[in-house]
């Protein structure tokens, strides 16, 4: 795919950062499936190029990092819409290394508005958390709430939310945050720090290793199928009420981690033991997303609901083999 100045006639051209990890592939795969003119900017450090090698005939891959102004610019040129999911995502590594956080999560954001800003892109979609609300005991999380972000990723994820808004509003560059609540399906990472609850779970459960809960189990969330998650990002690029905004993006439901391991033993069929660890320090009690301004501003739908989502997860595990790394 060649870049160029970015024409009236021609379909528009979507960025996805760290579009070779497991969000950013999805989104990736179905704007490729459907046509679109995609480019991916990854540096390879969490993100695999297999799961970019179905369709990676019909996109362009720009090996850098959203820390590098010149890679970022790069990737810029020409691009409508950026969808930013380039970032360190896992809390405890955060701890270990919070100036590595710092500088993906939150400079390598800011790098990414400038150039995105620089190059005229339309408008650009940011990957938020729902970390930022932190220990708020109010259910569920709505985006008006003060936000209480308590590890160093929660911190540079919010950090990036405000580079957003502030670019939205003193720069003529068109943001949306999604919050994400927590995500999972096929591709998730199982065995690394970057690992969702889900996947560690059912790649353990496959394997017949059992599995580990942290605390007494009944801290609950709201898990949100990766499905949903990209139709989200498709919506907020064009969703004319959306630019500006922060708009959470998960199912609206709750579920305890005790109900989830029942739940995954039941579609594994495994005989496998549950044992208990000691809570973990700074982690989230309880979680659950309003979704209302979702579906009023970008008229999101859960699609593909939890059991059915958890259902296609164990199957490409099955498939897949559940000890491998897939990010």
């Amino acid at each position: 795919m060649t870049r160029g100045r970015r024409k009236e006639a021609e379909a528009p051209l979507y960025l996805v950062t760290g579009g070779a990890g497991f969000i950013g592939s999805h989104i990736v795969e179905t704007l490729a499936i459907s046509g679109q003119r995609v480019r991916v900017l990854d540096d390879f450090s969490a993100g695999t190029r297999e799961n970019l090698h179905p369709f990676a005939d019909g996109i362009e891959v720009i090996d850098g990092s959203v820390t590098d102004p010149d890679a970022c610019a790069e990737s810029c040129e020409a691009v409508d819409y950026v969808l930013h999911h380039a970032a360190r995502v896992s809390v405890q590594e955060s701890w270990e290394d919070p100036v590595l956080y710092e500088e993906v999560n939150a400079l390598g954001t800011l790098r990414t508005l400038t150039a995105a800003r620089e190059a005229g892109c339309r408008r650009f979609v940011y990957a938020g958390s729902a970390s930022a609300y932190g220990s708020i005991g109010d259910l569920p999380h709505r985006e008006d709430m003060a936000p209480d972000p308590l590890s160093p990723y929660a911190v540079a994820k919010h950090a990036g939310e405000l580079y957003c808004r502030a670019f939205h509003d003193l720069r003529g560059l068109e943001t949306v945050i999604l919050r994400y609540f927590n995500v999972f399906g096929p591709r998730q990472q199982a065995d690394s720090t970057y690992s969702g609850v889900i996947a560690r779970f059912v790649a353990d459960l496959l394997a017949g290793r059992g599995v580990t809960v942290f605390g007494d189990g009944d801290q609950s969330r709201d898990f949100v199928a990766v499905e949903n998650v990209v139709e989200a990002n498709l919506l907020a690029c064009t969703a004319p009420e959306a630019a500006g905004q922060i708009i959470n993006i998960g199912c609206g439901e709750q579920m305890t981690v005790n109900r989830l391991v029942d739940v995954l033993i039941e579609l594994t069929g495994a005989g496998c033991e549950v044992g208990r660890g000691p809570a973990r320090p700074g982690e989230v009690r309880h979680s659950a997303a309003d979704i209302s301004r979702a579906r009023r501003l970008l008229g999101y739908r859960v699609n593909v609901s939890v059991p059915d989502g958890l259902r296609r997860t164990v199957a490409w595990y099955r498939t897949a083999g559940a000890g491998e790394s897939h990010s």
